[in-house]
């Protein structure tokens, strides 16, 4: 038990209990859906969310705030705000699929294309930040673009101030393929053609959105991952006070795979590779379900050993688009999850 400990027990207190008579930000009653949690950022991220919003209307997305690259690292770089880039994506994945929700999903997608300044900049970047500094609140110009947007779920982001990214990677260098350098910034992290070893956050010990501990306190399920490892979904491990809440909730908590390894970051990983580095950086954490797609797990043994020392069982699914790109499909992913939702135990009285 650590000295955050107390922190935690108070944001749970503040937190409708399963037993309460408390309804979801959906209007629906706690007892007709599993409150879910989502951990990520990015492509992988939106790959769940999508998914997600499809078996729950009690969905919340926690999402990284590490992004130094593009139109996310220019305004972030003149206007100190924390990268919106990531929270517009988690945002864009929760629209319906009614006209609203995706016109609103194409408009915040949206970038600019030009000689001047506004090249590649995103429309909901310059929407999120223009709410930030009118609201002066992350969390309330978030849900106030999501209430716009129809979103099926609410967007938090992990911590409360940007973060940077530093990875000790060896061979970054390729004229030095033996030497260990410490590589600074997201984009350059997952981009590098060295082996990643470790990664942290500066500042060390960020803090952590109250309104994210308090969501994983409260939640059925978690969800962590897809996306790309160390720069996606090891950073939430990353924010104290947010580990302590992964560690600490009654919540089940599943970990999904990426369905390849991806080139730079994690080339040549193995699945079980990748559960390795997860308990280097988070070894306290459990996990109770490690999702994989069946056709991306040549060594299944080797994977449900890894998942044992997390003390999680494996579940094998086709979760991969047709057309053979490395993307998941959202429509199998959440037939996938809405099965692991059923099968695996649940929280309280949804079921």
């Amino acid at each position: 038990m650590t000295a955050r400990t107390p922190r935690l027990s108070r944001l749970r207190r503040l937190t409708p209990g399963r037993g309460e008579d408390g309804a979801g930000r959906s209007g629906r009653r706690r007892g007709a859906t599993p409150k879910v949690v989502a951990l990520g950022g990015g492509q992988g991220l939106s790959a769940s969310l999508a998914a997600l919003r499809r078996i729950t209307g009690d969905l919340t997305a926690v999402v990284t705030v590490a992004d130094d690259g593009g139109s996310s690292g220019r305004l972030r770089e003149e206007l100190g705000v924390l990268p919106p880039g990531d929270l517009r994506k988690a945002l864009a994945a929760l629209c319906g699929d009614d006209d609203w929700g995706q016109t609103w999903a194409r408009v915040i997608q949206h970038r600019f294309q030009s000689e001047g300044d506004l090249h590649g900049h995103a429309v909901g970047n310059l929407l999120i930040v223009a709410l930030w500094e009118q609201l002066g609140d992350p969390v309330q110009a978030l849900d106030l673009v999501g209430r716009l947007l129809g979103a099926q779920g609410r967007v938090l982001p992990m911590s409360a101030v940007p973060l940077e990214l530093q990875a000790l990677v060896r061979g970054h260098d390729p004229a030095r393929p033996e030497d260990v350098d410490t590589v600074r910034g997201q984009a350059t992290v997952a981009l590098t053609p060295g082996e990643v070893l470790s990664v942290q956050v500066v500042p060390s010990a960020p803090p952590a959105v109250p309104e994210a501990v308090a969501a994983v306190l409260d939640a059925d399920w978690v969800v962590l991952g897809p996306g790309s490892w160390f720069s996606s979904v090891i950073p939430h491990l990353l924010v104290p006070e947010l580990l302590d809440a992964l560690v600490e909730t009654k919540a089940r908590r599943v970990l999904s795979l990426n369905l390849a390894p991806q080139p730079g970051e994690t080339e040549g990983f193995s699945p079980q590779r990748h559960l390795e580095v997860l308990a280097r950086h988070a070894p306290k954490l459990a996990l109770d379900v490690v999702l994989a797609d069946e056709a991306a797990v040549p060594d299944r043994e080797s994977l449900a050993d890894a998942a044992k020392r997390f003390g999680a069982a494996v579940e094998l699914a086709p979760v991969a688009r047709q057309d053979g790109s490395p993307k998941h499909d959202p429509e199998l992913l959440a037939a996938a999850y809405d099965r692991i939702f059923r099968m695996h135990g649940r929280i309280g009285p949804w079921r």
